[in-house]
């Protein structure tokens, strides 16, 4: 979806439209949360501080998120996704995976189903979608911001080589600003360049990463589309309006978080093994701390008590804290691994 929630304020609110707007918080402590595409003129994006939102642009509107409503209008469209395959792979609330090779509708045009889904998205949320479509998870991801707001990008087997070749290194999904000044300083800023590297090298420069690098240059990305993507971890973070050092402050804030993830379990029948607790000090240094467990943990005051003395830790820094977080893994959740043998289809 193009700049979603922004997108659907715009909508609802006929004093947005065509005006430079953000969603998110507008205090000192606010982040972005989405830019509408005349805020993003200004180089304004999400994640950006909303503080650095507002020198960017000096009229900028700041809205505040309705979570409840994106989610109304990302299952309406998660809908119309499962009316043409059961294989939809959500990464959020507004883009997922579609694997069409085999589809309700029996279209043999992958592009033709693109463009009828864009067509029925407008219709029913007066939003437009992007799409990528080619022969992999990387080359669609790609493709589908290439051409925003409102695109439609093929890259169809036979051009998929020439397409990496001159693809800038900062279009491969997967480099962000650390990893792309890496690579520039390595003297790749293409796909072409990256091409030059054996697997072993780019193995020692960017680690695990170093082997999707390599297969991706190359066109190779076997990741099934998987219609149940299961959750590695279960989280609540809070980031405060003040810094916080003293520690009874402290520990209202995480029972309160503790309190909010423990009804997000219940209410998902969700627990884990491993709680991890994430402290963001004032000078932006991140500590994690956790602790594991043979029985699975799900209650709020469990999950209060030993996040609390995991606050407490000898080798945590004593100094003002602006965020405190804490979050479930190696979860009660099982992934089904089953796939139908995949056919050929029409781009």
């Amino acid at each position: 979806m193009d700049a979603f929630f922004a997108s659907i304020e715009q909508r609802d609110h006929s004093q947005y439209r065509h005006r430079p707007i953000a969603v998110g918080g507008e205090g000192p402590r606010g982040v972005v949360a989405a830019a509408s595409y005349e805020a993003r003129k200004y180089g304004v994006f999400s994640a950006m501080p909303s503080r650095t939102a507002r020198q960017k642009c000096l009229d900028i509107i700041f809205v505040a998120p309705r979570f409840d409503v994106y989610k109304s209008v990302s299952s309406e469209i998660m809908q119309i996704f499962r009316e043409y395959t059961d294989l939809v792979e959500p990464l959020s609330l507004d883009e997922a995976y579609l694997d069409v090779t085999i589809n309700k509708r029996g279209m043999r045009s992958a592009t033709l189903i693109a463009k009828e889904i864009k067509s029925r998205i407008k219709a029913l949320t007066r939003l437009t979608a992007s799409a990528g479509i080619s022969i992999n998870k990387f080359l669609a991801k790609v493709a589908s911001g290439m051409n925003k707001p409102d695109g439609l990008t093929v890259i169809p087997p036979k051009d998929v080589e020439q397409f990496i070749r001159q693809l800038p290194i900062d279009k491969f999904f997967g480099v962000g600003k650390v990893t792309g000044a890496k690579m520039k300083a390595l003297g790749i800023k293409t796909g072409a360049d990256l091409l030059k590297y054996e697997q072993i090298d780019l193995i020692r420069h960017f680690g695990k990463a170093g082997t999707y690098f390599y297969n991706v240059s190359r066109g190779f990305d076997d990741r099934e589309v998987k219609p149940e993507r299961i959750r590695k971890s279960f989280g609540a973070e809070r980031t405060f309006e003040e810094d916080i050092i003293q520690y009874k402050m402290l520990h209202d804030k995480l029972k309160s978080i503790a309190e909010e993830l423990g009804h997000r379990l219940e209410k998902y029948g969700i627990s884990g093994k491993t709680v991890t607790l994430k402290v963001k000090y004032h000078d932006f240094e991140l500590k994690t701390r956790c602790a594991g467990f043979s029985s699975h943990k799900s209650s709020s005051e469990e999950i209060y008590t030993i996040t609390k003395n995991l606050l407490h830790s000898s080798d945590l820094p004593r100094k003002p804290i602006r965020l405190l977080g804490i979050s479930l893994s190696n979860l009660n959740t099982a992934e089904n691994a089953d796939r139908n043998t995949q056919l050929t289809l029409e781009f």
